[in-house]
């Protein structure tokens, strides 16, 4: 028979069959689904301190708990079966009965099914997860864990999606089980004195800092001179006749906006550009009087300001402002946020959300970090994959359409965790950004972090390789096909560096950065830094031919080609008119010799670990050291050690505003009379390097990385209002702070830092916090609500808040809501909530009970 009979017939074939394979696919795929509705899922985290197998060293015990439902689909398919789900820490042992596990990479894994394995109506499977590490809240739990079967799309297991708590409007998982017990959960060790904030030791701590609520000026960082005088207070609601000398409208636009007082009235307000009065940089005075408001400015940012004092100012006294005067200028120029938009995508109305509410607190640096391993987020046009394959994360995993689904973001590609900002939304920030005053900073991570960027320049060499077109191909292909190095990055991956040894490397910086250049310029506001992120880089190459005479150059140490890449990299970006930025880790490994004279760096070391050694020495090469310390503001820390608290707690168990608001800028090594260390120790940090004189911080920066954050109100919980305490930190001096002498160290509660007037200073900062409520809430900002500290003292319940004029609830044993107003008798547990200003949100839910 020939081979043309052949076809005919085999296609014959497949036409008859078709029907039935795809009832067969389309029963099979019913069942699938039903199953993964049905399927009962819980995570549980056990022990953080468990005896370990042998072979395992600092584990901690999680289990999966698989109830299947009563009734099994007839025809659930069993070839390639499969359950994915995301876990961030290493997982070196894995004990089912029914499963094996595979590590994918990053942090999903895989269980498939065992040769034999039958599944049995209502059975329950535990799977006992043997983690490196430790778990210590909620947080590290991922969503949306799902099932597969050969040649049937992926499905969801329901019993695993987030939902949305309807009384805090924050994001919850069902599917993990409470955390209750402290002597398993909350320490690693003996060594760790660490102590879950409950509601009693909330009291007694808050009870130590109670603030009044706010009376007379409320203004927002603090200024550094405001006197409110006596007299007739003058009704902006009556509308004002603005003149301007020195200062384009568009300047202070959305100031004026946000002040709020109609034009066309019969009230003079005069803005007025004079640098001999007010010699500092964005420095401004105001005075109000009967007769009129005057500013008069060093400049436009300065003007801004001054109106974003007067809006808050009038907020607070319902639209009237009395007879005031005010001098200003911040302490430090660069006051940044750095937003993750890698990890779990937040798109263009939240980030212009945050820049308003950034100018009105006076922040003036936006450090946009647009790329990262698990998403790139910024429109190239010249490279289209990196948008179109970068920006998504599902179940593909050949990584053709799509990123691994990392972080729990699911199996369909769907979800606000994905995404990107076009070229039209990056323009429309940066001209809001900079009619603000606010300078926005693009990130690329690299040479590390960038597998988004690697997978999708991988997808763009497939396909023009299969057009025949080689050498384009191979234009910006970031890997070396040849490299056997064998490596896992601090996220556990093992393909997340772009080779620093190819041109096409370069190119690839060059074409981002020019693009980002012209989108600026599109906005009508010029680039002038590139962040390029230049850390945590996982040791590639050793193994890469492209690589080996690079490696020769630098003595044979592959150690050092970071470096060479992040010099190469500042020096064009210098050739470009623009400064080099980048995290101090791998800056600090550069020759101070072979980079740019003008070089920003964040020092993100913690504070009892290399924070101080990394900001003197690069405070004293000269460079523009911006403190992004995690224990002063990494934002996506929790606000405190407990179990049901967002957030990482690699390097702090704890960041409150209290910590944030206390921070000593300019005296890190004092630092550590009101900071404790990871473990909760109170521990003296060496001064060394001794800092030069003469030299300081340029500023500090908040950062709000994105692995445990999917939803924009989560971004706001996390934000607010710690940033109005480093807004405040940035803006004005810390007058607790000890002048810093070189060498000098600090033990826990050293004299030398003036306990008394840090207290006064957070009773006034508490109360002006509190004043800012309602304003956050009429920008649309969901702050978080603190729970409220609580004990049952002599049958009484009691009760206090972290900011003065907080509303609390109080329910006894399932009890009605009731307005708690002071100490009430109880009996039996009690729960109790916060409410915010507008009423609209709750704290999360804590309890009390008696002694016993």
């Amino acid at each position: 028979m020939g081979m043309q009979a052949t076809g005919l017939i085999g296609m014959a074939i497949a036409a008859l069959a078709a029907p039935q394979a795809l009832a067969a696919d389309t029963s099979s795929q019913a069942a699938l689904d039903r199953f993964a509705d049905t399927l009962g899922y819980r995570l549980e985290v056990v022990d953080n301190r468990p005896a370990c197998p042998a072979g395992i060293e600092g584990c901690f015990l999680s289990t999966i708990t698989l109830t299947l439902p009563e009734t099994l689909p007839a025809d659930l398919p069993t070839k390639g079966f499969a359950l994915t789900f995301s876990f961030v820490n290493p997982l070196p042992r894995v004990e089912s009965d029914i499963f094996t596990h595979r590590h994918v990479n990053g942090d999903v894994q895989q269980l498939t099914l065992k040769p034999g394995v039958t599944l049995r109506p209502g059975s329950t499977h535990e799977i006992r997860l043997w983690g490196v590490g430790s778990n210590f809240s909620k947080a590290f739990a991922m969503p949306n864990a799902y099932l597969v079967a050969d040649g049937l799309k992926p499905r969801t297991i329901a019993a695993t999606r987030a939902v949305i708590d309807p009384e805090t409007g924050l994001e919850t998982l069902p599917f993990v089980a409470p955390m209750t017990d402290e002597a398993k959960l909350a320490t690693k060790s003996d060594a760790d004195k660490t102590r879950w904030l409950t509601a009693e030791r909330a009291f007694d701590v808050q009870a130590g800092r109670l603030a009044p609520e706010a009376k007379g000026v409320v203004i927002l960082p603090k200024p550094a001179k405001a006197v409110q005088g006596r007299g007739r207070a003058i009704d902006l609601g009556r509308g004002i006749a603005l003149t301007l000398n020195g200062v384009e409208r568009s300047a202070v636009a959305p100031a004026l906006a946000a002040l709020g007082a109609p034009e066309g009235g019969a009230l003079p307000l005069t803005i007025r550009i004079d640098p001999a009065a007010a010699k500092k940089a964005e420095g401004y005075i105001i005075d109000v009087k009967a007769s009129g408001i005057a500013i008069t400015a060093h400049d436009a940012a300065g003007a801004s300001h001054a109106l974003r004092s007067l809006a808050q100012q009038a907020a607070f006294d319902k639209g009237k402002l009395a007879p005031l005067h005010v001098e200003d200028a911040p302490e430090y120029g660069f006051r940044g946020l750095h937003i993750d938009l890698g990890r779990n995508f937040h798109g263009r109305d939240q980030i212009l959300k945050l820049v308003e509410a950034m100018a009105a607190y006076k922040l003036n640096k936006l450090h946009l970090h647009l790329a990262d391993d698990e998403g790139w987020r910024i429109e190239i046009p010249a490279l289209p994959e990196l948008a179109a394959v970068g920006s998504k994360r599902c179940h593909d995993p050949a990584e053709q359409t799509c990123l691994l689904p990392q972080l729990g973001a699911g199996p369909d590609g769907a979800g606000g965790v994905n995404g990107y900002l076009s070229v039209a939304d990056y323009v429309a920030i940066v001209q809001a950004a900079a009619a603000r005053q606010i300078e926005v900073i693009p990130s690329i991570d690299m040479p590390g972090h960038s597998r988004a960027a690697i997978k999708a320049m991988e997808v763009r060499h497939a396909r023009l390789t299969a057009a025949g077109k080689k050498a384009e191909a191979e234009t910006y292909r970031l890997i070396d096909p040849a490299d056997t190095t064998e490596y896992r990055s601090i996220q556990h991956y093992s393909d997340n560096t772009l080779n620093v040894c190819l041109p096409a490397a370069y190119r690839f910086v060059d074409t981002v950065v020019d693009a980002l250049a012209a989108m600026h310029r599109q906005a009508g506001v010029p680039l002038k830094t590139f962040h390029l992120g230049a850390d945590e880089t996982a040791g590639a190459w050793v193994k890469s031919p492209a690589c080996m005479a690079m490696i020769a150059e630098n003595g044979g140490d592959a150690g050092k080609l970071t470096p060479r890449f992040i010099e190469r990299v500042s020096k064009s970006l210098a050739a470009k008119g623009l400064e080099a930025a980048g995290w101090s880790d791998g800056m600090g490994h550069t020759e101070a010799t072979a980079m740019p004279k003008k070089v920003q760096t964040n020092i993100w070391g913690v504070l009892h670990a290399g924070a101080i050694r990394e900001a003197h020495d690069q405070m004293n090469r000269g460079w523009d050291a911006v403190l992004s310390i995690p224990d002063l503001g990494y934002f996506d820390m929790p606000y405190a050690p407990h179990p049901d608290e967002s957030g990482y707690n690699w390097a702090s168990r704890g960041v409150d505003p209290y910590q944030v608001f206390g921070f000593m800028p300019g005296n890190l090594p004092a630092n550590a009379a009101t900071i404790r260390n990871i473990q909760a120790e109170g521990k003296a940090i060496e001064d060394k390097p001794v800092l030069q004189p003469g030299r300081r911080v340029a500023g500090l920066q908040g950062q709000l990385w994105s692995e445990t954050i999917r939803t924009d109100a989560q971004v706001d919980y996390m934000l607010f209002p710690r940033l109005l305490a480093l807004a405040e930190r940035a803006w004005a001096p810390a007058p607790w702070t000890p002048i810093y002498q070189a060498g000098a160290s600090y033990e826990w509660g050293d004299k030398r830092v003036d306990a008394a007037e840090l207290k006064a200073g957070w009773q006034d900062f508490a109360g002006r916090t509190a004043a800012q409520f309602p304003m956050l809430e009429k920008m649309g900002v969901a702050y978080r609500v603190a729970p409220p500290g609580a004990r049952i003292a002599n049958g009484k319940l009691e009760a206090n808040s972290m900011f003065p004029g907080t509303a609390i609830e109080y329910r006894v044993e399932g009890g009605a809501w009731t307005r708690y107003a002071g100490p009430v008798a109880v009996s039996g547990a009690v729960e109790l909530r916060s409410r915010s200003a507008d009423g609209k949100r709750t704290s999360r839910t804590v309890r009390v009970e008696a002694a016993r």
